[in-house]
């Protein structure tokens, strides 16, 4: 997970996602709740560094301010270093329901990346209408229809993940947006689970209308660098 402000969330959002993490290790598998805290303004890290003792499994990483996308590759990666064999993200603001990880983990062998399908969004008119733009966008750069790109809900094999990264900017903001259309135009085995989304849950979202836009127009020039990319690679 990355966080940014999340102080009013963070503690909650550990909370109701340790139990599949305690889960998970009861099964003798080894696994960590990484979140990178991303040059919060507030104490979300020394929250996250209070509760290291309740949950040993927590492990928080604190880092300079780069952007969602940013840590959310930084993530990706240190998964990879770490020799994650699978790897699942979320966000931290408390939207996701823990309950639903559990179709994705138990049909993890019969794909290479399974993604959430946001239904009955409870986010904001705003946010339905980004997504669908993206959906556009995505089909108009990468011509791959993509169910639902940018959903913070995906389970992926590192060994497939890796080399996605490889060809995308490490500063990249919609990163998962460009990861599911590689994902789809590389004809890699991917599920699609339908799934709850919450509004937020505390705090104040730090993407606004505005910024939305600026980042969408930007992201149709960075898209078809990765595409071209893409192209000259094959």
């Amino acid at each position: 997970m990355p966080a940014y402000n999340e102080a009013e969330n963070i503690e909650d959002t550990i909370k109701q996602w340790y139990s599949v993490i305690e889960k998970l290790s009861m099964r003798d598998i080894s696994v960590k709740m990484v979140i990178a805290n991303d040059g919060s303004n507030d104490n979300t890290y020394a929250i996250m560094e209070e509760l290291m003792e309740t949950y040993p499994l927590l492990a928080p990483i604190d880092k300079k301010n780069s952007g969602h996308g940013s840590t959310i590759l930084y993530l990706y990666r240190y998964a990879i270093e770490n020799r994650a064999d699978y790897i699942f993200q979320t966000d931290s603001d408390g939207q996701t329901n823990p309950e639903e990880f559990w179709q994705m983990w138990d049909n993890r062998e019969k794909y290479d990346f399974q993604i959430g399908n946001r239904v009955g969004r409870q986010d904001g008119r705003s946010r339905v209408f980004v997504a669908r733009i993206l959906r556009i966008v995505v089909w108009l750069i990468f011509h791959k229809w993509v169910t639902d790109a940018n959903t913070p809900f995906r389970l992926m094999r590192s060994s497939k993940l890796q080399p996605i990264l490889d060809v995308i900017p490490q500063d990249f903001f919609l990163c998962n947006v460009v990861i599911s259309a590689i994902a789809v135009k590389w004809h890699y085995r991917i599920g699609w689970h339908k799934i709850s989304f919450k509004p937020r849950q505390g705090g104040v979202n730090s993407i606004n209308m505005n910024r939305i836009f600026g980042i969408g127009w930007k992201a149709l020039g960075d898209f078809w660098k990765i595409d071209h990319n893409l192209k000259r690679h094959a």
